[in-house]
């Protein structure tokens, strides 16, 4: 931005504020915030914030008031930059568990979120499999209701009941023959029939006229749908498709400061400073690995590679995520090998202890696959159990043991972490093949598919099961930085409306993996 552009942007922030700005006020504050590049705006409001704190005599603004507070923000943050460790809650790498993210429920009354207070059992009764449902069409009904395209029109008019692209529930339908727009869940309440569900009623309805768009549509995702009612009863679908994404910062102004994603709200200061640490850690780098099989002896022969590789390198990597199967053999009631899994995760330990300067310099998180040893196998999943972990925590005392799904947050960016084999499952449980008019990827339907629901896993629970009280945990909202989608298909990559998804391949079968920075939100598809 340039200074004359800085210089009224400046001054139409404080007069907004009730403020007026002399010469050489304005001249302070312009070199203040041009110490921030490309965080100006975030500096200005955080020198507006601190002033209008203060105790000031005048609305009138002079020099020496802006240079008390400057000082004081300077001073902090020079500080900080000293001794970054002095805030330990908020240092770099942040890990957060499934079962610790905290959960929130859209009032469409007070239109606000509120947190869930009290325990959550992990056996929930039955309403609360009713709650995860109404929850997840409440979260994607508040954000549809911000878009320009659906919400209601401000001044009513003859067009405004037929022709307005307006939700309608879905209860007004009856006696309705006009275009009507609906927003509700896809279900199959008799065999062979699927409906629309939303918190009014359900419809019937007919996509034998649908026009395909991008994405998976299968049971239990939600959609918007175009169409109009039938005199049998049935809604005849013309247009359907998953609502509409939504802007980050938009969708992190209407949660008015709460934390959805875990690890702690941060105040205006600490966000500056931490964004502006982030763009500093141009060093760091993320090595991912996806089935990282302990009995495959070729794996390990080749992870000891990648692990040798790295040890040479001048700045190691800072994180290190090894991602299940651990097991070339699912760990159900067949296996009967545990206790020479234990032994193998003992060896793994032994291995990265060897390279001493990544059992130093790095962190190493694990993430339960699939069919890993585990309680059951609905999502979230528990971490790996600490029998099996036992001596590789002795050998990597910095090792993490998360459940899956998992996120990370650094600095200020914020990562979560999937390990299934959702491609496979999404693909069988689709009612209709997908458009591909803008792509025939099938990764890329993936990621556009649970970005627009922002669920990570939007399959029937029939085909998926999930911790009714914890379904919370699987939620994208506000979209994340970047998603880890880790599968057994094919390694890729895709940056999908400013969110960098990928899949780092699969270890053990195709010796792939990926070195993710996050600093650039680079991603480097790596082979042996």
């Amino acid at each position: 931005m340039s200074s004359a552009s800085m210089r009224k942007l400046i001054q139409k922030k404080f007069k907004i504020r009730g403020y007026a700005l002399k010469v050489d006020a304005l001249d302070e504050i312009l070199s203040f915030v041009n110490r921030f590049k490309d965080a100006e705006e975030e500096a200005l409001k955080l020198l507006l914030d601190d002033l209008q704190s203060k105790s000031l005599k005048s609305s009138i603004i002079d020099k020496d008031s802006v240079s008390r507070v400057i000082s004081s923000l300077v001073e902090a943050d020079e500080a900080f930059e000293e001794n970054p460790s002095s805030v330990s809650s908020k240092s770099a790498l942040r890990f957060i568990d499934a079962f610790d993210i905290p959960k929130f429920r859209y009032d469409p009354i007070r239109k606000q979120f509120h947190q869930h207070v009290g325990r959550l059992p992990i056996h929930g009764d039955a309403s609360a499999k009713a709650a995860l449902y109404k929850d997840r069409f409440l979260l994607l009904f508040q954000r549809i209701h911000r878009d320009q395209h659906f919400s209601k029109p401000a001044f009513d008019s003859d067009i405004s009941h037929c022709g307005s692209c307006e939700i309608a529930p879905i209860q007004s339908l009856v006696g309705q023959t006009c275009t009507k727009w609906v927003m509700g869940l896809i279900s199959q309440l008799e065999d062979g029939h699927f409906y629309l569900e939303d918190l009014t009623a359900s419809v019937e309805i007919d996509l034998s006229k649908y026009k395909i768009t991008t994405g998976f549509l299968s049971e239990n995702t939600i959609v918007v749908a175009e169409g109009e009612m039938l005199y049998d009863g049935i809604f005849q679908v013309r247009t359907c498709g998953f609502p509409p994404l939504e802007d980050r910062e938009k969708s992190l102004k209407a949660l008015a400061g709460h934390d959805l994603f875990g690890g702690g709200a941060l105040t205006k200061e600490e966000t500056l400073r931490l964004a502006d640490l982030e763009k500093r850690a141009v060093n760091d780098m993320f090595v991912v690995l996806s089935d990282v099989w302990l009995d495959d002896e070729e794996a390990m022969r080749n992870l000891e590679t990648v692990l040798d590789g790295f040890e040479s390198q001048e700045v190691v990597p800072s994180l290190f995520v090894f991602m299940g199967n651990f097991s070339s053999h699912p760990c159900d009631l067949s296996f009967h090998s545990i206790t020479t899994l234990r032994g193998q995760f003992g060896k793994l330990g032994n291995m990265i202890g060897a390279h001493s300067r990544l059992k130093d310099q790095s962190q190493f998180l694990f993430i339960p696959g699939p069919d890993d040893a585990g309680p059951s196998t609905a999502l979230p999943r528990c971490p790996l159990p600490k029998y099996l972990t036992e001596e590789l925590r002795k050998q990597i005392p910095n090792a993490k043991f998360l459940s899956n799904p998992c996120r990370i947050k650094f600095y200020t960016q914020e990562i979560v972490f999937f390990r299934h084999d959702l491609l496979y499952r999404m693909r069988r449980s689709c009612l209709i093949p997908p458009s591909t008019e803008e792509t025939d990827d099938p990764f890329e339907h993936l990621v556009a598919t649970i970005t627009h629901q922002s669920h990570l896993c939007p399959l029937p629970l029939i085909i998926q099961p999930v911790i009714w009280n914890y379904d919370h945990s699987l939620h994208l909202y506000p979209s994340p930085h970047t998603i880890v989608l880790a599968d057994k298909s094919e390694q890729k990559a895709f940056k999908y409306t400013g969110i960098t998804c990928f899949n780092p391949g699969s270890f053990s079968n195709d010796n792939t993996f990926v070195a993710y920075r996050p600093c650039t939100q680079e991603v480097e598809l790596s082979a042996l």
